[in-house]
């Protein structure tokens, strides 16, 4: 599990949306409380989140940038060669990271073991330590018809994360598509 970081992101027909919190942690001290994790990619059309360290996640989020460019924006196979690139990679697959990556039609979660997980829902994912509280809380908001627009839902599910999860704090970004 990783300690320091919350991204979730929600995908429904009125849009696509990613948030993280700001926390950074080291052991059980807080090194940054205003992190940005999440970021635009091939030409703001499709959102990322990362958790895992941030020399990593720039290089991650540069092969995978890269990827997209050569498969012109197709998220599908453009998550598929990715995984096998990160998975055949002897430095980047020993990285404890995960990714989240999604568009307005598809949602993904890609880990450095060759993962590639669409969500059963196919609209609700979340990774790093606060993931689970922040998936549960989102998923309670969109069960049970709130009246949240998109970005709503991500910032208050974020938001409770942040209040369970020692760390995650409530120091929130958000991108939507």
């Amino acid at each position: 599990m990783f300690h320091a970081t919350t991204i979730l992101a929600y995908k429904s027909e009125k849009g696509a949306v990613i948030g993280g919190d700001g926390q950074v942690t080291f052991g059980n001290c807080i090194l940054k409380g205003n992190a940005t994790k999440i970021r635009t990619l091939y030409h703001g059309k499709i959102l990322s989140g990362f958790a895992g360290s941030t020399a990593d996640a720039f290089s991650l989020f540069d092969m995978f940038e890269g990827i997209l460019e050569n498969k012109k924006g197709d998220l599908l196979k453009s998550v598929m060669e990715f995984s096998k690139e990160w998975r055949k990679d002897k430095y980047l697959r020993r990285l404890e990271a995960m990714m989240i990556v999604l568009n307005k039609e598809r949602i993904f979660i890609l880990s450095g073991t060759g993962d590639v997980v669409e969500p059963e829902d196919r609209k609700i994912a979340a990774i790093g330590s606060g993931g689970n509280y922040a998936l549960s809380a989102a998923r309670a908001l969109d069960r049970f018809g709130s009246a949240l627009e998109p970005k709503e839902l991500v910032e208050q599910s974020l938001k409770i994360a942040g209040e369970l999860c020692i760390y995650t704090n409530q120091n929130i970004k958000i991108l939507e598509l």
